[in-house]
């Protein structure tokens, strides 16, 4: 029988592309998540039958068991960039994997990947970096041969950088950005995917792995390659970070006054704590070329998913031919 691995988080943005690569090496895939009804979709990465969304509440050590039990290997690809509700940092990405790797443990899971991020730091200013760093400890303990995997910010098709600024800039002749000055290293989902099938085969040794891009570029340069993909001509203003912090408290302000009925999806404090750093791969970190992945560059794929922000969408390329006919 085909092997089984679980992928909490499996319909999320990296998840799906971990569930559709262990599905196309012939694994059956158990995609757990809150809402498995959202998830049809996954179902379409296998045969029928092969990739099957089942709900799991990772906060409570029976709903992780259940959909533990009989698997072969494990993927955490859970995380939040924004509080809500019981949904905090530190219950998703400080307490569950530790949780996930205490039981992952206990029931003779073979291999664990855990997904975190570029930056984590227990000594962060960052409530973001600080839980994503206690939760690799966390995982550690309970999982010595887990494959941590480390990503700069992820780029694709459902991504929340790239898409996020680009419908920005059809709103405005203005696009504030905050830290322009910050680093990057891009990252496509894919390639973070690819690392995650190499841990949870049991082909890559065991510890933490950053991921990054071939090209290390500010914010500011992000945005103006963003902005050409989409043929947009706009002003990049760059915000203080002592003026995106108090905008940044006022929306977390308003969340907590709603009650989490208004979630803070424009900018919050911790993140503007966040891109005071650099979003990088450190010297001397194992990474991509340890595991024999050739990463793509973020200028090679952006346009074949932004180009529907572009002014006449996908018939801009037709637009800009009738232009330069000779009648």
């Amino acid at each position: 029988m085909a092997k089984l691995v679980t992928i909490f988080g499996g319909s999320g943005f990296i998840g799906r592309y971990v569930a559709r690569r262990m599905a196309q090496d012939g694994w059956r895939v158990r995609v757990a998540m809150r809402r498995p009804n959202e998830a049809g979709f996954v179902r379409t990465y296998g045969n029928v039958g092969q990739v099957e969304p089942v709900f799991c509440n990772i906060r409570d050590d029976d709903s992780v068991r259940a959909v533990t039990r009989g698997a072969d290997a494990v993927v955490n690809c859970v995380g939040v960039l924004v509080e809500s509700g019981k949904n905090s940092f530190d219950a998703v990405q400080g307490e569950a994997p530790g949780r996930i790797a205490r039981i992952a443990a206990e029931e003779g899971v073979a291999s664990m990947v855990h997904l975190s991020a570029v930056g984590a730091d227990a000594e962060s200013a960052s409530a973001y970096a600080r839980t994503k760093a206690a939760g690799e400890e966390a995982v550690q303990a309970a999982f010595p041969g887990a494959v941590i995997l480390r990503p700069s910010v992820v780029f694709g098709p459902e991504d929340e950088f790239f898409n996020r600024f680009a419908a920005m800039a059809t709103r405005g002749p203005v696009l504030p950005v905050v830290g322009g000055d910050t680093k990057f290293q891009p990252v496509f989902a894919d390639d973070v995917a690819a690392a995650a099938q190499l841990g949870a085969e049991g082909k890559a040794g065991a510890g933490i792995y950053e991921l990054g891009g071939p090209d290390v570029v500010p914010f500011r340069k992000l945005m103006q390659d963003m902005l050409a993909v989409i043929r947009r001509k706009r002003i990049i203003v760059n915000m203080p970070f002592a003026i995106a912090g108090m905008i940044g408290g006022a929306f977390d302000l308003l969340q907590k006054i709603t009650g989490g009925l208004l979630t803070n999806k424009v900018l919050t404090r911790d993140q503007v704590r966040n891109l005071k750093s650099d979003n990088m791969v450190s010297e001397g970190a194992k990474g991509f070329a340890d595991l024999g992945i050739s990463p793509v560059a973020y200028e090679a794929v952006l346009s074949s998913y932004l180009w529907r922000y572009r002014e006449s969408g996908q018939y801009s390329d037709i637009k800009n031919s009738a232009r330069n006919l000779n009648v």
